[in-house]
């Protein structure tokens, strides 16, 4: 494996407290489908993207849509520890005047590519990025998240198509399967049957990891790289509230606005994480 697993294990406990943090103090939000993409994002960021916060819109930079928007509390988490903006910043989200809404907007926060959050449309977004891409001749790749729950929707579906059909070897789709949405399991409102199965159906090199294993990501992503002729899509078996054990029982986890017991496992993860990363050296990010 040529990767630093351990560098990456600290990059992903980093993110996954300010994650947890930036949602403290702002009261309540989106933890569950924060938390389920944090590996996912400490591969990307942390050893697969070309990226320069120094210069957010560098042409040659590999392009990052998060389609799934509610997500955006990770991202920005993310982002923030890259050196986009200041670590102080997170404690702003969702308030009047903040350059980080509850959804990604490109136009307000640097080191986003698209402004996201009505569900269904950044995938779209990320595959005329992908095509532009290809048809300009240029190497960057496109990577994007998406929501099981959000592939309720028809227009995904018809973006995939597009992007099999014009053979968008440089675009990755990754879908954060954690069996719910905001109204219950995925199973029960629409049964999404077999993702790998569909993916490969509509024309995508698709493989299946466990979302919580940064070597499987990471394994997966070099694989995709490898095949020059269609999309890629991994499908990542995840748990909504991924990371903190009691968000991950928690059965109405999407959105949390959080009584005090909920209040006393949140402050309980945040000194977890940051003793665990004062043992290893980590505090300052």
């Amino acid at each position: 494996m040529d990767i630093d697993l351990r560098k990456l294990e600290i990059f992903r406990d980093k993110i996954r407290l300010l994650t947890l943090k930036e949602l403290h103090h702002m009261g309540f939000g989106h933890y569950g489908g924060s938390l389920s993409i944090i590996e996912t994002l400490a591969v990307l960021y942390g050893e697969v993207m070309k990226v320069d916060p120094n210069n957010p819109d560098w042409e040659a930079r590999d392009y990052f849509i998060l389609s799934k928007g509610h997500g955006g509390p990770g991202l920005y988490a993310t982002l923030a520890l890259k050196g986009f903006f200041p670590e102080e910043v997170l404690y702003t989200l969702n308030q009047n005047g903040t350059t980080l809404p509850s959804h990604p907007d490109r136009n307000l926060t640097p080191g986003v590519d698209m402004t996201t959050g009505s569900l269904g449309q950044g995938i779209s977004v990320a595959v005329g990025v992908a095509l532009s891409h290809q048809l300009s001749n240029k190497g960057n790749y496109t990577y994007s998240i998406v929501g099981d729950g959000e592939l309720n929707e028809g227009q995904c579906w018809e973006a995939f198509q597009f992007a099999a059909h014009h053979k968008l070897n440089r675009l990755f789709v990754f879908v954060d399967d954690n069996k719910k949405q905001l109204d219950g399991p995925t199973k029960d409102i629409i049964d999404p049957l077999d993702f790998v199965e569909k993916f490969k159906a509509f024309g995508f090199y698709t493989m299946k990891v466990n979302g919580s294993s940064l070597e499987q990501i990471y394994k997966a992503i070099q694989k995709g790289k490898a095949q020059t002729d269609k999309p890629v899509a991994i499908i990542l078996d995840t748990m909504k509230g991924q990371g903190v054990p009691y968000l991950e029982e928690k059965a109405d986890n999407h959105h949390i606005r959080p009584n005090p017991k909920d209040e006393e496992a949140i402050l309980t993860a945040i000194s977890e994480l940051e003793i665990k990363l004062g043992k290893a050296g980590a505090m300052t990010i």
